[in-house]
């Protein structure tokens, strides 16, 4: 390729500003469209999404070139690239990405319908020139941030977080040094319920509230896409979103059984990137920003270095605390069940659904969880339980494998600090749990909900 190297552009792929491509028949009558983006692929080829472009396409077929020009969202500036057509692909890793930052940008739009992807048309870039604009471009200073070496940040950031001895650390400490090296300012961590269904949220820093517990379905908007494709998913600039309803910001229209997401008004930029170790998803580490072009590329490349960090940290941890309940630990004690003003208890079995004094709590394996802690505590006055038991009682349906406990005992006593009383639970050490109640629950299980 000869002129300007695709680097040197990359924010001209942000799909900010359409790109216009020309095209000839084989009589040589040109045809212009638009394009909604043109895709980096590597420093020799671009990617253009094939949607409806029936006549482009058609011209493409019968002599194998087009021209494109890409414009620069934040600076204005415009280059042509002449292209030179390589193939097409309905499959593969350049297809999933497309695909999948496509339907979360048509989603946003309200135009799922309209824009699913057919295939991948990848072309050579023979050369990239720029426009020279009619009126001068006043340049910006060089930004310190996007001049920083992220290189040696995420490496920094992997050394410290690699040296976390407990997972509850690593979630905080994570998002911590997001901040402190990265600029992530506002950023959650979300943990998979193992089933595929929903991720709850477990971690977060920079909102007005912690949000524990709050949900996202897979699939639904850039956290759940991420989660679902197990793809890192960046909108540099949501300004052409104007229809946007924030999947994270769903706190209006909420059932009484939903927990508000955290979040930040006028979000312009987003980025979620899937917590994957050993081929299998624990998560999705999620940050968002008020200013567009908030995040590069380059912040792109190492949230995904630090977040295959936290992924394979939150993976130990799950082998050490199984490992260490194999080993054995002592008899859980029992303990006097404590009277005081009583308060109701709801659970609902057919999604582990927890409500005390009819609000809502906490659904899932911890809401499961959380009715055995305190339905044995009424029981039998007992009030102190073990990892271990945990994993050998079926009836929490935990996989024999990996079974994520840690991090969902984690979600639950967060959740349940959050929300204050009157039932809290504590780790006095490692793999033990034990529940606080100041009162006395009235249980009452609700069979047809």
């Amino acid at each position: 390729m000869t002129g300007v190297p695709l680097e040197a552009i990359r924010d001209s792929f942000e799909g900010i500003m359409p790109s216009v491509i020309a095209t000839t028949d084989a009589s040589g009558i040109p045809n212009l469209s638009y394009l909604s983006h043109v895709y980096y692929v590597d420093s020799h080829h671009v990617a253009l999404s094939n949607q409806f472009f029936s006549k482009t396409a058609a011209n493409v077929a019968a002599n194998g070139r087009a021209t494109v020009v890409v414009l620069d969202g934040r600076m204005g500036l415009q280059h042509v690239l002449d292209l030179v057509f390589v193939s097409s692909s309905r499959s593969g890793p350049i297809f999933d990405r497309i695909s999948a930052q496509l339907d979360v940008m048509a989603s946003l739009q309200g135009k799922s319908h309209m824009l699913k992807l057919r295939a991948v048309d990848i072309y050579r870039v023979e050369r990239c020139r720029r426009i020279d604009p009619v009126a001068p471009i006043e340049t910006a200073p060089e930004n310190p941030v996007v001049a920083r070496d992220w290189l040696a940040e995420a490496a920094a950031a992997t050394a410290e977080l690699s040296a976390i001895a407990d997972p509850e650390t690593l979630l905080d400490r994570s998002l911590e040094t997001l901040e402190e090296r990265c600029g992530f300012r506002h950023s959650m961590i979300l943990v998979a319920d193992g089933e595929g269904r929903k991720l709850s949220t477990v971690a977060s820093r920079g909102y007005p509230r912690y949000g524990f517990g709050a949900e996202i379905a897979f699939g639904d908007g850039i956290i759940g896409v991420a989660a679902e494709r197990g793809l890192t998913l960046r909108i540099a600039d949501m300004r052409r979103s104007q229809r946007y309803v924030s999947a994270v910001a769903l706190a209006a229209g909420l059932n009484r059984d939903d927990i508000p997401m955290p979040a930040i008004e006028q979000v312009q930029c987003q980025i979620a990137v899937p917590l994957i170790a050993s081929g299998r998803l624990s998560g999705v580490v999620f940050a968002e920003s008020e200013e567009s072009f908030a995040f590069s590329h380059a912040h792109e490349a190492a949230l995904e270095i630090i977040a295959r960090q936290i992924a394979a940290g939150l993976a130990i941890f799950e082998l050490a605390d199984a490992a260490s309940d194999a080993a054995g630990r002592g008899v859980a004690p029992v303990s006097s069940a404590d009277k005081g003003q009583a308060f109701s208890f709801q659970y609902f079995p057919r999604d582990g659904g927890v409500f005390i004094d009819n609000d809502y709590v906490i659904r899932g394996v911890p809401g499961r969880l959380l009715y055995h802690f305190v339905r044995s505590y009424v029981e039998t006055g007992r009030a102190e339980f073990s990892n271990r038991e945990i994993r050998r009682d079926r009836t929490f349906n935990l996989p024999d494998f990996k079974d994520n406990l840690e991090t969902r005992l984690i979600l639950l006593r967060r959740r349940l600090e959050e929300r204050g009383g009157p039932i809290g639970i504590e780790r006095p050490e490692r793999g033990q749990i034990r529940l606080v109640i100041d009162g006395t629950p009235q249980i009452a299980v609700m069979e047809d909900a």
